[in-house]
């Protein structure tokens, strides 16, 4: 039995709701650790992403710009403390790209 060929279909056909900005490794790092904690600081992110300050920074920016998560600041002392939290609209945006990768597994493998 000879393999089916695949069909070229343009991207944006095959997965027009894809959502680039939480597929980024980091960013759905973020995104998926915020899902399953309350809220976390900076230092907790960095730590359990292994990644550097800079790094953690700009992708959490990129996220909060999309109001995915949320940034609160306040100081403990004299030491300044970030921490994030998962917006509403960050769940719903982690849920729709979960639902679309598993259509995509799920099509994948009745191939």
């Amino acid at each position: 039995m000879r393999p089916r060929p695949l069909r070229a279909e343009p991207a944006e056909h095959v997965t027009p709701d894809f959502n680039r900005l939480i597929h980024e490794r980091m960013r759905l790092g973020i995104v998926s650790a915020l899902a399953v904690n309350p809220s976390l600081t900076f230092n907790e992110l960095k730590s359990l992403l292994k990644t550097t300050d800079g790094n953690l920074s700009v992708h959490a920016r990129k996220l909060e710009e999309a109001a995915y998560i949320a940034c609160t600041k306040s100081f403990d002392g004299r030491l300044p403390k970030t921490k994030y939290r998962l917006t509403a609209a960050g769940r719903r945006a982690l849920e729709r790209y979960l639902d679309h990768m598993e259509a995509l597994i799920h099509a994948t493998r009745e191939r």
